[in-house]
């Protein structure tokens, strides 16, 4: 396996990094790259590395880095301003698009970020219903927040439906408010609900958890149980929205919650998430509608900035033109079956999970339908291929291909030689 070549440039940029920065990075990926810029499918580190990139910046990236389209209208609206903590007409017209886009959402509120975003959301919700406690489902991400890390990758298992902290200076007061179910065990999630309903603010799932597609059934009949018992349900839209459907995952799978959050995709490449759903439960952030005691106060100073706003709208446009939801559904499944081929050629326990716009390889035997599933995998493999990616220009995290419009032919060759090496080498 040949080395990645370091420049002097990029070594001290790291070592810099590592004094003023804990653990020399962001908190996002290892602090072994420093990246210089992006273009289409692919970066460039500081070292003059070139990568096929299949990080995306972590998903938002979803039509290219520095789209022309998109880089066109920043740089229209950048010396005009670029942020003013009062309405501007772009943030408006993207809030339009959205709320014409998803079946849930009949008004919208902006926010900067996805972690923001699922927390207003579990707040909308508890408001509405009058209820404090939220139920999740183990192995879902619903960001930073300390309702979201329940058991988000519990390290110890509990028994249903007691949740495990996965950070320190969570209060210990938390774990009272949160349950805890197994994604796709349609039964055990009915029977929490119907046992708990009269607690419950509102149910928060992420309707494609990580890598894991819903079972056939499985949100549906989170949509009828919560429905009977007038509990708001949550679709953690942030990282599927406009990714498999300009509907989201609502419409690709065919279920409307009665909220949604959304985040990477709408703001491309820029801060910007939002939260979206019934107007009744959206009424809680309109004081002159709901009254002082239920009112739900949200600030932000970036929140629907016109630069993030003009990105968004750039970005929709392009989806939105005819083929281009074919041509990410018909790349991913290029790499998707490219992948699965040199699988089964070196007789490898592995198996591809996700949607073709987004997945990756477990190294493990059987059904990988939940969290617990992912345990089994082989995590000295994955880090193996993943190295061997790395050597071969192809950039990802330790979990998950992120599809883009940009991804050429050329780059899912070049990947597929990468992912060949390291089977070789094995």
């Amino acid at each position: 396996m040949r080395e990645i070549h370091r420049s002097d440039a990029e070594l001290a940029l790291m070592e810099r990094a590592r004094r003023v920065l804990p653990a020399g990075g962001f908190g996002n990926m290892a602090a072994d790259i420093v990246v210089r810029e992006g273009r289409g499918g692919r970066v460039r580190d500081v070292s003059g590395n070139e990568y096929v990139d299949f990080l995306l910046g972590s998903g938002p990236m979803f039509i290219g880095h520095a789209h022309p389209e998109v880089v066109e209208a920043v740089q229209r609206q950048i010396p005009l301003g670029t942020t003013f903590f009062a309405n501007n007409e772009h943030g408006i017209r993207l809030a339009e698009e959205i709320v014409a886009a998803l079946p849930c959402a009949e008004q919208l509120r902006f926010v900067s970020t996805g972690t923001e975003a699922d927390l207003y959301a579990m707040r909308a919700a508890r408001a509405f219903r009058r209820r404090d406690r939220i139920l999740k489902f183990e192995g879902g991400y619903h960001g930073m927040s300390d309702y979201g890390l329940m058991s988000l990758a519990p390290k110890r298992l509990n028994n249903f439906p007691v949740p495990v902290p996965d950070s320190a200076g969570i209060p210990r007061s938390v774990r009272d408010e949160v349950l805890v179910a197994p994604y796709n065990d349609a039964e055990t999630a009915v029977r929490l609900i119907e046992t708990h309903h009269d607690e419950l603010g509102g149910v928060i799932v992420e309707p494609f958890q990580r890598l894991i597609p819903p079972q056939p059934g499985f949100l549906q009949a989170l949509r009828e149980v919560t429905a009977r018992f007038g509990i708001p349900l949550i679709f953690d839209e942030v990282v599927t929205g406009f990714r498999f459907a300009y509907g989201g995952a609502q419409t690709y799978y065919g279920v409307t919650p009665d909220l949604c959050t959304l985040g990477k995709i709408i703001g491309g490449g820029f801060p910007l998430a939002a939260i979206a759903g019934r107007a009744d439960i959206m009424a809680h952030f309109d004081r002159g509608l709901v009254g002082d005691d239920g009112f739900l106060m949200q600030i932000g100073t970036l929140s629907g900035n016109p630069v993030a706003a003009v990105a968004g709208l750039a970005t929709l446009e392009v989806l939105r033109r005819p083929g281009a939801y074919e041509q990410v559904f018909a790349t991913g499944r290029s790499l998707w079956d490219g992948i699965d081929r040199l699988l089964k050629q070196a007789g490898l326990p592995a198996q591809l999970v996700g949607e073709p716009p987004l997945f990756d390889v477990v190294f493990t035997d059987g059904e990988v339908r939940d969290y617990r599933a992912t345990l089994r995998a082989n995590q000295a493999m994955q880090q193996h291929f993943n190295r061997h990616l790395r050597a071969g220009g192809v950039l990802k995290g330790e979990s998950k291909y992120y599809l883009s419009l940009a991804h050429t032919p050329e780059d899912i060759a070049q990947t597929l030689e990468a992912f060949a090496t390291a089977t070789a080498a094995l």
